[in-house]
Order: C-alpha cells, then sequence, then structure tokens
C-alpha cells in the first residue's frame, strides 16, 4: 500500500517514478525516502549527492570538481560517518547498502540489507549504522568495523530512521503502521513502540533535551507528535500544516522547523512550551530544511518555486529568497564555511549560496536527477 501524497508533484513522487522506470522501464509512483532533513554540519571538505544514474557524485567544496562512484541501483539516502571518513547509501532496488571510502573516492563495500532500503542513519560514537527496509519489515544494524550485518530488528514497515548518538537510541517511523520504535542500540532490542498520529513521515531529534520530533502527513495527521526520549512517551501532539513533508531542529534555540507542501509555509514549533510560535510564508512547495544553529538561519528548498527561502531565526521572518536551479528537493549546511549545497533534481546540477551575502557562488553541473546530499571531512 503507497502512501497517498497530497501534493501532486512533490520530489517524493518525482524521484520514486525515476525509479521506477529504471527498474521496469515505465513510469509510476512510489514513495521515496524521506528521512530527517540533513542535520547541520561543520568543517568539511566534501559534499555527496546521490543521484539516479546509480551513482555518488563527490565535489570537492573548494575546487568543485566533480568525481563519480558507482553505487547499487536507485541510490536513495547518503550518510556520512565524519569519525571514520565513510559514506553509507541505501540502494532502494538492489537491496543493499553501498560503503564509500571518503578518502579515496571508492566504494570499499556493498552490505545486504533487506527489501527497499529507504533511509540510513549512522552513529559515529559507536561506529553502527542503521538501514530501514520497509517491505521486508526490519531494521538493518551494519558494524561499521567490519561492514557486516550484526543484527536485524523486526518492526512494523520502517519508512525512516534516526539516532540520537546521546542516548544510543535509534528510532524508526513506521507509516502505515501510524507508530514509532524505539531500539535500543546496545542490545539491538526493541525497547518500546511509541503510537503517533496518522501517516508519520519523517524525524528529527533534539539531542539536548532528548526530544523527538515526528511528522505527520496523514489527513487526520498534519501535525507533529513529540516524543518524550527518556520515557519513550508522547508529551505533545501540535497542529501543523498540510502535508508536512520535513522538518528540523535547532538544538541551540529549542526551536522547530517544519516545511507544510501543500501551503506554502513553513511552522515554527517552540521546544519549550510545544506551541507553535510562528507560521511564515515562504515559496512554492517547500520541501526540506536544514538550519545554521551558528547563524540562526533556516534554509527551506522550495520544490516548484525553484528558490531557497532564507528565515532569520531571531525574528522568525523570511529575509530573502535565492534562485535555485530547477526542483531544490534536498539541502544541506556547512556551518563552519557558512556555505548552502542545493541538489536540484530537474536541471541535474547543486547550487550553492553564500551564507553570509545569500548569493549563488557556483553552480555545478550533477548528471542524471540529484537526490540525497550530505557532507564528508
Amino acid at each position: 500500500m503507497a502512501r497517498k501524497t497530497k501534493l501532486n508533484h512533490t520530489y517524493i513522487n518525482f524521484i520514486g517514478a525515476l525509479a521506477l522506470a529504471m527498474l521496469a522501464g515505465c513510469g509510476g509512483s512510489k514513495s521515496a525516502n524521506v528521512q530527517q532533513p540533513p542535520v547541520t554540519q561543520s568543517s568539511f571538505s566534501k559534499i555527496y549527492v546521490g543521484n539516479t544514474g546509480n551513482s555518488v557524485k563527490v565535489i570537492d567544496a573548494a575546487t568543485k570538481a566533480v568525481a563519480t562512484v558507482p553505487a547499487g541501483t536507485s541510490p536513495r539516502v547518503l550518510a556520512v560517518n565524519a569519525t571514520t571518513n565513510k559514506i553509507y547509501v541505501a540502494n532502494l532496488l538492489s537491496n543493499n547498502v553501498s560503503v564509500i571510502d571518503g578518502a579515496t573516492n571508492a566504494a570499499s563495500a556493498t552490505v545486504a540489507v533487506g527489501a527497499n532500503p529507504n533511509s540510513v542513519a549512522v552513529n559515529a560514537a559507536t561506529n553502527k549504522i542503521y538501514v530501514a527496509n520497509p517491505t521486508s519489515a526490519n531494521v538493518t544494524v551494519i558494524d561499521g568495523a567490519t561492514n557486516t550485518v550484526a543484527a536485524t530488528v523486526g518492526t512494523p514497515g520502517p519508512f525512516t530512521v534516526a539516532v540520537n548518538a546521546a542516548t544510543n537510541r535509534v528510532y524508526a517511523v513506521n507509516e502505515l503502521n501510524n507508530s514509532v520504535t524505539v531500539i535500543d542500540g546496545a542490545t539491538n532490542a526493541v525497547s518500546a513502540t511509541v503510537a503517533v498520529g496518522a501517516s508519520p513521515l519523517s524525524l528529527a531529534v533534539n539531542t539536548t533535551t532528548n526530544k523527538i520530533y515526528v511528522a505527520n502527513i496523514g489527513t487526520a495527521g498534519n501535525s507533529v507528535t513529540v516524543i518524550d526520549g527518556a520515557t519513550n512517551t508522547v508529551s505533545a501532539t501540535v497542529p501543523v500544516g498540510t502535508n508536512p513533508e520535513f522538518l528540523a531542529v535547532n538544538t541551540t534555540t529549542n526551536k522547530i522547523y517544519v516545511a507544510n507542501a501543500n501551503n506554502n509555509n513553513v511552522t515554527v514549533i517552540d521546544g519549550a512550551t510545544n506551541t507553535v510560535s510562528a507560521t511564515i510564508a515562504v515559496g512554492a512547495s517547500p520541501m526540506a530544511l536544514a538550519v545554521n544553529a551558528t547563524t540562526n538561519k533556516v534554509y527551506v528548498a522550495n520544490l516548484s518555486g525553484n528558490s531557497v527561502s532564507v528565515i532569520d531565526g531571531a525574528t522568525n521572518t523570511a529575509s530573502t529568497t535565492v534562485a535555485a536551479g530547477a526542483g531544490p528537493g534536498m539541502l544541506v549546511v556547512d556551518a563552519i564555511a557558512n556555505k548552502i549545497y542545493v541538489a536540484n533534481s530537474f536541471s541535474n546540477d547543486m547550487t550553492v549560496i553564500d551564507g553570509t551575502s545569500n548569493t549563488v557562488s557556483a553552480t555545478v553541473p550533477l548528471g542524471a536527477a540529484p537526490t540525497w546530499i550530505a557532507l564528508g571531512p
């Protein structure tokens, strides 16, 4: 059963259709992975972008030179372990994870996982990698030291997975089951199952407060469920806009930002009170968000607007709009360099935005439909 997307031309359906076309030579509609938006990171020299050409593009942040590393079929999501300099690529249609050595830009291993791996997350502290396999209804745990499967944990159709490295807990969003499975990273056992709203899709973790935020996109949802990580209970349900596809957390200000794809706005939730503090108009079809906690700016990729909205976290206003390529679906922030990297799925390139001037400093051609984007050392 596929989820019913309320926005007809979202990034999700576009990438899903491309994946099916690659497999069967025909169009179609299939939900692609929507993990929590890339977490703001710092001090990076490379950008990794998955694309539907069954490869990962590696871009040198300084020179903008591009290398190509082969991956599996329909690489969906990338996760980076900055400590080991390894990149993990979930390949939706080949049921495996490609491991890329960031030092050599070469694939160092391929690990078989469950059916249709849709999301991947890394715990750098334990060197464990978690892969959500919705079709086989489990989460694969990979040992990063040996590139072998350490465990397979049953969950009711995990669509997205995220890690709280501070508590060594793993959270798997079960979209069709309206729940979140909590996995103890020390034992690889399920410690709790938490009921959330209708059709939960993405999540974000505030490691400082130990709160987990889950975006529910169902008709009866359109809300964010707040889970207390200490008790594995729901502490609040916050109404937001229509079709909240993505959300991101600023751990410094304890603010949560939710992109409402059908309303062309972003909901701001105060993490201290679990109430809506603002609703900010942005561009058409806002999708991914990324936070620069250093500058207190939030960047929103507007898929249909071909732009990035810049939100001032201090005033809750969209201070400027920067033109991007066609179909900006994902983006990530380098907080130290104050650069924003945007993957444009329709124009097949990456926009580089200077966060100081809010201007485009480069456009890098990438090839077939760039999708997920991540930063590496």
